[in-house]
C-alpha cells in the first residue's frame, strides 16, 4: 500500500459513459472511490468485472467505482466501440474515456488492470494490480468505511446513474454473437450476449434455443440449462453432440441434441488461479476463460484465453490438462512446454496442426500435433504492442486483436477483429491478404472489400460458404467463397429472451 497522497481530479471535459454528467472526486467526497484502469481487449480486466460488481452491490451507499478506459489498441479508442464493450460486459458503473493516457499518467499506472483506492477525504490510500483481489478490496473498503464513520467524514447515500443499457437495451434477436459453427446438421450460433446457443437451418429456421437466456450455470433440458457468455463450439456429427466453451462460467458444456440435455463436463464454475501447466479430472479442475474449442477424434483442444495456454480434454477419460504454453503472456515459439501465448481466442485444425488466433500479440500461431511438437508463428508481429493493418508476409504482417481463425480450402481465414476485416493466410508461407471488409466499422453487404463488419470474432466454413459471427452488428454474415459475395442472414421468428414468445425447443 502507498502513503496517502491527494488524488488528482478527473477531467470534466473528456467523454463519460454510463452517466449523464461527468463525476468529480470533489463531489464524491464522503465515499470510497475505486478507479479501475482497464482496456476492453484485456482478459484480466474482464476477470475483475464480477468482483467490482459484487462490491458495488455490497456497498451501494458508500462505494463508487469509476472505470478509466485507457485503450491499448487503436480500435479501442473509439467512443462507440467502448460503449459496445460496456453493453457487452454489462458494466454498470461510470466509465471515463482516458484519451491520450492522461489520467493513467497522473496516477502513474503501469499495467492493466490497476485499481486505485481513494478514501472519503479524497486521498489515494492504495492500489492493486492484476486480478483475484476481491477479498483484499472488500477488507480495505470495510476498514475505510468504519474509520471514516468514526471521523464523521463519510456520506452514506446511493448514487443514481444513467446507464448505456437503459438508453440502448439489448433487444436485438442476437446479442454480441461470439462464435458460429457450420455443421451438416445446421448452424450453431453462440449468442453470447443472450447467454444461449441458437441452432438454425441454413435458410434461417430456428431449430433449437439452448439455454434460458439468463446467465447462470445450470444443467438440464434446453429450456432450463443456463450459460454465461458462451463462445467457441465443436460438433460430433456421429453422436449429435455439441461441445461449448462456456467462457464466463469457466466450464466446458456438452449439448446432446438427441436427448436435448445440457451437461457440464469440465470446470468447477470458479476461475482457476493456477497458471502453471497442470491437469486433472474434468469436473474437479478449474478452468480459466476457455474461449474456443476444436474436436479432433476423441480430443477437444481448447484455446484457454485466461491462462494464455492451449489445453486438451480426452473425452473418453474426462481428463483435462495443459497441452502448450507456460502460462506467461508473450509470443515465444519452440517446444510445447517452452512456448508462450497471449490470450489465445480462436482455434482450428487441419488434422496435423492446430492454428491459433493469438489475440493480444495480434498473431497467428501454429501448434504441432505430430512429432516434433513445436509452436511456430505464421504471421503477425509477435509483439504485445506490434499491431496495425498491413498485408504481406510473416513478421511483416500487422493484425489488430484477431479473435477468430478457420482452416478451409488449404487456407486460414482470419477474423481480424479490431480491423473489421476478414483476411486469408497461407499456413505454409505466412502470406496474409485482406479479402473482405474495407476497414471501417459498419454493416454493409456486397462483394469482397466493398463490405463492412463491426468487430467480427468468429468464422466457420462448410462447402462453398463461410459464416462470420459479426459480433458488434449482432449478426451472422454468409460469404459465397466462389464470388466473395457477403449477405446478412435473417432468422425467422428469433427474438431476444423475454421480448416475444419464441419457438419451443
Amino acid at each position: 500500500m502507498t502513503p496517502r497522497v491527494r488524488a488528482p481530479e478527473l477531467p470534466q471535459n473528456y467523454t463519460w459513459l454510463n452517466t449523464d454528467q461527468p463525476l468529480s472526486l470533489k463531489e464524491l467526497r464522503g465515499r470510497v472511490v475505486i478507479l479501475d484502469f482497464w482496456t476492453y481487449c484485456c482478459i484480466n480486466c474482464l476477470h475483475i468485472l464480477p468482483d467490482l460488481k459484487y462490491l458495488e452491490q455490497k456497498y451501494p451507499d458508500s462505494l463508487t467505482v469509476i472505470g478509466v478506459h485507457s485503450a491499448k489498441f487503436d480500435n479501442e479508442k473509439g467512443i462507440e466501440n467502448i460503449r459496445q464493450a460496456i453493453l457487452r460486459y454489462d458494466i454498470e458503473h461510470p466509465v471515463l474515456v482516458d484519451r491520450d493516457f492522461r489520467v493513467w499518467e497522473e496516477y502513474t499506472v503501469r499495467a492493466w488492470p490497476t485499481l486505485m483506492i481513494i478514501d472519503p477525504e479524497g486521498y489515494v490510500v492504495g492500489y492493486l494490480s492484476g486480478e483475484g483481489k476481491r477479498d483484499t478490496l472488500d477488507e480495505l473498503i470495510q476498514q475505510l468505511i468504519s474509520q471514516h464513520q468514526e471521523k464523521g467524514t463519510i456520506n452514506l447515500q446511493e448514487l443514481s446513474l444513467s446507464l448505456e443499457k437503459q438508453r440502448q437495451p439489448l433487444i436485438t434477436p442476437l446479442a454480441f454473437p461470439g462464435k458460429v459453427l457450420a455443421t451438416p446438421s445446421g448452424l450453431f450460433i453462440a449468442d453470447s450476449g443472450h447467454h444461449r446457443v441458437v441452432m438454425t437451418s441454413y435458410n434461417g429456421e430456428i431449430l433449437h434455443l439452448i439455454g434460458t437466456g439468463k446467465s447462470g450455470l445450470t444443467d438440464g433440458a434446453f429450456n432450463q440449462g443456463q450459460f454465461f457468455a458462451p463462445q467457441g463450439m465443436a460438433f460430433d456429427p456421429e453422436n449429435q453432440i455439441l461441445y461449448v466453451a462456456d467462457t464466463e462460467n469457466h466450464t466446458l458444456r456438452r449439448v446432446d441434441l438427441q436427448r436435448q440435455i445440457v451437461e457440464t463436463i469440465a470446470g468447477t464454475g470458479e476461475q482457476s488461479r493456477n497458471i502453471s501447466p497442470h491437469g486433472g479430472a474434468g469436473l474437479e479442475t478449474p478452468l480459466n476463460s476457455p474461449w474456443d474449442i476444436v474436436l479432433l477424434g476423441q480430443t477437444l483442444f481448447i484455446a484457454m484465453a485466461g491462462a494464455h495456454q492451449i489445453w486438451q480434454m480426452n473425452l473418453e477419460t474426462s481428463i483435462v490438462k495443459t497441452y502448450a504454453g507456460t502460462g506467461a503472456e508473450a509470443c515465444i515459439d519452440g517446444l510445447l512446454t517452452e512456448s508462450i501465448f497471449a490470450q489465445p481466442s480462436g482455434i482450428t485444425t487441419n488434422g496435423q496442426e492446430l492454428y491459433i488466433a493469438d489475440s493480444e500479440v495480434s498473431s497467428i500461431r501454429g501448434v504441432g500435433l505430430k512429432e516434433p511438437q513445436q509452436v511456430i508463428s505464421i504471421c503477425g508481429s509477435k509483439q504485445l504492442f506490434g499491431f496495425g493493418d498491413v498485408d504481406g508476409q510473416g513478421e511483416n504482417v500487422r493484425l489488430q486483436h484477431c479473435l477468430g481463425v478457420e482452416y478451409a480450402q488449404n487456407y486460414l481465414w482470419v477474423a481480424d477483429t479490431y480491423n473489421h476485416k476478414i483476411k486469408l493466410v497461407s499456413p505454409s508461407t505466412g502470406n496474409c491478404q485482406t479479402v473482405l471488409g474495407d476497414g471501417s466499422a459498419g454493416l454493409q453487404d456486397g462483394q469482397g472489400q466493398n463490405t463492412r463488419f463491426f468487430e467480427p470474432s468468429g468464422l466457420s466454413a462448410m462447402g462453398d460458404y463461410l459464416y462470420i459471427s459479426d459480433t458488434n452488428n449482432h449478426a451472422i454474415r454468409q460469404v459465397d467463397l466462389s464470388t466473395f459475395e457477403v449477405t446478412t442472414l435473417e432468422f425467422l421468428g428469433l427474438c431476444a429472451p423475454d421480448v416475444c414468445v419464441s419457438p419451443k425447443s
